[in-house]
């Protein structure tokens, strides 16, 4: 469906309207210094096809943007660009980092945006760009960086609530308690990667629009993207620190069930001690032999419980001692 649909006039919004009928006399009002911006959820190959039509899109570019599950890229067509971008956002009480997608088509007079998923933030961000007539005052390309600032903004929120989490994983790892955290990092070093699948293609794209290299993207512009991509590669960074903790934290887990495993060896031997020695007492003692020491004795029997006793007693000292009990 078309969510939103403007005509930005010397950086001033002119309201239109968001059926497809609307989308033509939004087109024609456009004078030399005018933009369009549709934004478009989810639309219908109706829709699509439609705003393509009226903004001569290319058909390889329509196809992506309408099956989505592309991976974030910036390609040119002719006289237009086509700019894929993964939108990310956390579900804590699952730790799953969730995925949408954002296409941009950008033009000289006009920019489609085409959301796919619940997040992005597009109406956040054309909401602060319109706060901002000096930056508008850039057409198109001011539109590509709200929209890339908005995803990346969100990056930097996901990473924020992954560290927390590691964080989390680091602290149970290396508690006193017995834990199972190999399930948990497990999750956490998938959805990183799940992360790491949106984040890296985008950096060249950016770095492309802050150098200006990009045609039909303003060159005064670049500044705008050079901040986005410091932010884009701190993101990366910080990626890259918690893949490694996270293996670490697996690591340093294996060997924390190791021990684990050891010290209940050693307990599961020192218990068997105990028990062992007054076994052999009581087996020796059980024999049925006619001619045997201490068998006639009165203080046999006290004597045998006396060496079950002090055995145990021993063992039990120097198990305890070693710390095996």
């Amino acid at each position: 469906m078309i969510v939103d649909n403007a005509l930005y006039r010397q950086g001033v919004r002119v309201d239109c309207g968001t059926s497809t009928a609307d989308l033509s006399g939004v087109r024609s009002r456009a004078t030399d210094g005018d933009f369009v911006w549709v934004g478009l959820h989810e639309p219908t190959k109706h829709e699509l096809d439609t705003v393509a039509a009226l903004y001569d899109l290319h058909p390889l570019a329509v196809e992506d943007a309408l099956t989505a599950h592309q991976r974030p890229k910036l390609e040119r067509y002719e006289e237009s660009l086509f700019l894929t971008l993964k939108t990310l956002w956390y579900v804590d009480a699952d730790d799953a980092v969730e995925t949408g997608e954002i296409n941009v088509f950008i033009g000289h007079n006009f920019v489609v945006t085409v959301r796919h998923g619940t997040g992005g933030g597009l109406h956040d961000a054309r909401v602060a760009l319109e706060g901002m007539q000096s930056v508008l005052a850039h057409g198109p390309s001011a539109v590509v960086y709200a929209v890339c600032d908005q995803v990346v903004d969100a990056y930097e929120a996901v990473a924020d609530e992954l560290v927390i989490d590691v964080d989390e994983v680091e602290a149970s790892v290396f508690a006193d308690r017995r834990t199972n955290d190999s399930a948990r990092i497990y999750v956490l070093k998938r959805e990183l990667a799940e992360m790491r699948r949106a984040v890296l293609p985008l950096r060249e794209p950016v770095s492309r629009f802050a150098s200006g290299a990009a045609r039909g993207v303003h060159p005064d512009s670049a500044p705008y993207f050079r901040d986005v991509a410091d932010h884009l590669n701190r993101v990366a960074e910080t990626m890259e620190s918690l893949e490694s903790l996270l293996s670490a934290a697996f690591e340093a887990h294996l060997a924390q069930i190791s021990i684990q495993q050891n010290d209940d060896m050693r307990k599961i031997s020192a218990a068997v001690g105990l028990v062992a020695a007054p076994t052999l007492v009581a087996g020796i003692y059980g024999m049925n032999f006619t001619h045997m020491p201490e068998l006639g004795w009165v203080l046999g029997y006290p004597m045998s419980l006396l060496m079950m006793a002090a055995s145990s007693l021993a063992i039990w000292i120097v198990a305890r001692r070693s710390g095996w009990l």
